[in-house]
């Protein structure tokens, strides 16, 4: 699966994080760097947000996942 926006392939991660933070059924979805500028901050921020959600154990995140690194 590839960016909607940019075309890059996509981690399991920003697959996650889009369908957590923008639509859950959405059939496509942006890379972090897109989704970044769509929410207007840095990727670092996106970044702790999948630790997060990872920590508290939302299962659109798998634990084999690390694809984006904390």
């Amino acid at each position: 699966m590839t960016c909607k926006q940019c075309g890059r392939p996509l981690t399991a991660d920003e697959i996650a994080l889009h369908k957590r933070l923008v639509n859950r059924g959405a059939a496509a979805h942006l890379c972090l760097t897109c989704l970044a500028g769509y929410f207007g901050c840095s990727e670092d921020v996106l970044r702790e947000k999948i630790a997060y959600f990872r920590r508290i154990g939302c299962l659109l995140f798998t634990k084999a996942d690390h694809d984006v690194q904390p």
